[in-house]
């Protein structure tokens, strides 16, 4: 560019914004950097995508050119990914999406007559009958109807109305929606959100995000991560002296920790919502995950109900549930719903306006969501395929769960509880002073340093428990029990004689 050139546009640039364009030595000034850009988002952190996991790609490219490495393959077993590990999707499931991606394939004798019907049903609900078309910005209106019906049903009657219900794309929308609402407030007036530590980092990233305070209650590791009422309260009371506490998260099943809650305690956590007048936010997407012997998932809602109507007249809750775990494992199609109850109207009306920024949710994700909360009934031609392959896939995911705990045990320095529910393990470990030490001058974490090492050296990809939250001067991981059975044993065998190496090289 010839110099008269660069000086017009640098005047240009200055008239402009007051800023040139150009240095003086003819280089651009970038309009966005990481000095002036929104400074909330730097303090976003998504550990289960995090370092380890780009990592992990760049292994899989390395292996794939013939780099020599001391293992065959990576092992992913850092996310509720289902069908990533090799469990096979629901046939009736996939038989409606291909049908109203594809009307023409309902002229064919190819699919069964039930699977044509829900497709015709769902396309009616589409305008122009095309999945193509935006729909309502809170959703199908007959898939709304489907998922009031569900958990009508779930909840053993308990009415529920489809206007409460808003679609979304997976659960993640519907929490982010939820927080953009009740965030406000300065300073010491700012909201408090109470979530569980361990926790996933969908509720820490949107929190950084939207610049609240994170007001974290520890879980009770040496009573199976339970949820103890002190806690709470503890949690609650230090919370008062630097924000307005408002909001209570509760994830059951659990994720990281697998943990299922009782009946009981969820009557406590309700009780104690109201006693400190706390917005009941429910991450219930793990409710068809339940293995371990005597436990049970029960709604926040019908407990709630349950209650009497003082509370289930009055207390403010959204729950939410997903397509992308449960038996479907459906995570490609981002498919969701929450469901808010006891809202104000003005609010609910404001709610609708947000989620009609985005326009609509995933129209294929709400076609598969349909057939997650109105499966084939008894009688159905789809029925005796559809209820197999479901048991088929809670039934390995259960052995699975209890596979991981007892294979856990067995390896000196870790410990396990049991997986209760959910599709993850995460195991306490010892690790070594010297190691902790090493990590620390290398500014990283020490569970860090160990999932790192543990990739390097076996392939397998786990997300270290920093990226969870956890106690001070407890390290862990998160695992997910997704791995087909026949890679487990080997996994675990990796695993130990890692850990021992590892231990070894540290001590002493």
């Amino acid at each position: 560019m010839i110099p008269i050139q660069k000086r017009a546009l640098r005047i240009i640039g200055t008239m402009a914004s007051q800023r040139p364009i150009f240095t003086s030595n003819g280089s651009y000034n970038k309009v966005l950097t990481v000095d002036n850009m929104n400074p909330h988002i730097k303090k976003v952190e998504y550990a289960v995508r995090g370092p380890i996991v780009v990592r992990a790609g760049e292994v899989k490219k390395e292996l794939g050119k013939g780099v020599k490495k001391p293992f065959d393959e990576v092992i992913s077993a850092n996310i509720g990914d289902a069908h990533a590990m090799g469990q096979q999707p629901i046939t009736f499931l996939r038989q409606v999406v291909a049908l109203c991606a594809y009307p023409e394939l309902l002229k064919t004798d190819h699919f069964p007559v039930d699977a044509k019907e829900r497709a015709r049903r769902l396309l009616g609900g589409c305008g122009g009958m095309s999945i193509g078309a935006y729909s309502a910005s809170q959703g199908i209106e007959v898939i709304r109807e489907d998922a009031a019906k569900y958990i009508e049903a779930r909840d053993g009657g308990i009415p529920s109305d489809p206007n409460n219900i808003f679609l979304c794309t997976g659960a993640s929308d519907g929490v982010v929606a939820m927080l953009k609402l009740l965030v406000a407030g300065e300073g010491s007036d700012r909201t408090g959100v109470m979530i569980p530590i361990p926790q996933y980092p969908l509720y820490s990233a949107t929190i950084s995000e939207l610049n609240a305070h994170l007001v974290p209650y520890y879980l009770d590791e040496d009573n199976n991560w339970s949820l103890d009422m002190q806690e709470l309260e503890r949690s609650y009371s230090e919370a008062k002296k630097t924000c307005n506490p408002k909001v209570l998260c509760v994830i059951n099943p659990g994720n990281p920790t697998g943990q299922v809650l009782s009946r009981d305690n969820i009557e406590k956590v309700i009780k104690f919502a109201v006693e400190k007048g706390l917005f009941l936010m429910a991450d219930e997407v793990y409710q068809d995950n339940v293995y371990a012997e005597g436990c049970k998932f029960h709604s926040f809602k019908k407990v709630m109900f349950e209650l009497g109507s003082d509370y289930s007249s009055n207390v403010e809750l959204a729950s939410f549930h997903s397509i992308s775990k449960g038996y479907m494992g459906e995570c490609g199609f981002r498919g969701g719903y929450m469901e808010a109850i006891n809202i104000q109207s003005e609010v609910k009306e404001q709610l609708r306006k947000l989620v009609s920024c985005r326009l609509c949710p995933p129209v294929t994700g709400q076609v598969a969501l349909d057939i997650v909360v109105n499966p084939p009934s008894p009688g159905d031609p789809s029925y005796d395929l559809f209820l197999q392959e479901k048991t088929r896939n809670l039934t390995d995911l259960a052995e699975k769960a209890r596979l991981t705990a007892e294979m856990f045990n067995k390896i000196p320095g870790i410990k396990c509880n049991d997986v209760q529910g959910a599709m993850y393990s995460f195991p306490k470990i010892e690790i070594p002073a010297k190691a902790v030490e090493e990590a620390r001058k290398m500014g990283e974490e020490p569970d860090s340093f160990y999932a790192m090492k543990l990739l390097e050296e076996t392939g397998i990809c786990i997300v270290p428990g920093s990226g969870f939250r956890q106690k001070p001067g407890t390290y862990h991981f998160r695992m997910t029990i997704l791995p087909p059975k026949e890679k487990m044993e080997s996994l675990f065998k990796l695993f130990r004689d890692f850990h021992i190496k590892f231990t070894q090289e540290y001590s002493g």
